[in-house]
């Protein structure tokens, strides 16, 4: 069975500059996912999250592994055609855009007609009447669809966390550049450093 996406030993370093080589920040990932489902991720500002996306979606490159979607490396699938595997929505539903890294000629097809792998950046939760129904059924459609969601957000309201417990299989909690899978909500909840992020808004779970 092909995983729906596969993080290999992935590692982003960024530097200071292309004379001064020191480090600024590093992200390392590896995980792997088998089947549809919806997946909240989170974590503090700068944390590395909306660079783990542009990784899996190919529009930022890494500096070391790899990252497979529908067992194709993303990598090294034509720039014009990667969003036929992974399509990243930045906020406000705007669709990403690729870098061209290498000839389209060198690379390989996607082999996809549409994507199966639909990552949202700070979906806006807001409370306009029937938005967050409307946006909710979007996910459950796309999973039931067979496709893979991942929600990044921010939570800083309760009702954040209630809709994130209700809609996510499983959870992803990025801090300082390091990324821990997590099985469910309440293994989330039971994070240390996930509990530290949400701080206060877990003080109705708390009392």
């Amino acid at each position: 069975m092909v995983a729906m996406l596969e993080v290999r030993g992935l590692e982003k370093v960024y530097r200071k500059g292309r004379l001064d080589r020191t480090p600024t920040f590093r992200l390392s990932a590896d995980l792997t996912i088998e089947a549809p489902g919806v997946v909240g991720m989170m974590g503090p500002n700068g944390s590395g999250k909306t660079t783990l996306f542009e990784l899996i979606t190919g529009s930022n490159a890494p500096s070391r592994g790899e990252v497979r979607v529908m067992g194709r490396n993303i990598h090294k699938v034509r720039t014009d055609q990667r969003d036929r595997l992974a399509i990243h929505y930045h906020q406000s539903y705007q669709v990403r855009r690729f870098r061209s890294l290498m000839p389209n000629a060198l690379l390989q097809p996607a082999g996809s007609d549409r994507p199966s792998v639909h990552l949202f950046d700070e979906p806006q939760f807001n409370t306009q009447d029937g938005y967050i129904g409307f946006m909710l059924d979007f996910f459950r459609r796309l999973r039931a669809e067979g496709r893979l969601v991942f929600l990044c957000v921010h939570p800083n309201e309760r009702f954040h966390l209630e809709i994130l417990e209700e809609i996510c299989e499983r959870f992803i909690f990025v801090r300082d550049g390091s990324v821990t899978t997590l099985p469910d909500y309440s293994a989330l909840l039971a994070h240390p450093p996930a509990r530290a992020y949400l701080g206060d808004l877990l003080s109705p779970v708390a009392a």
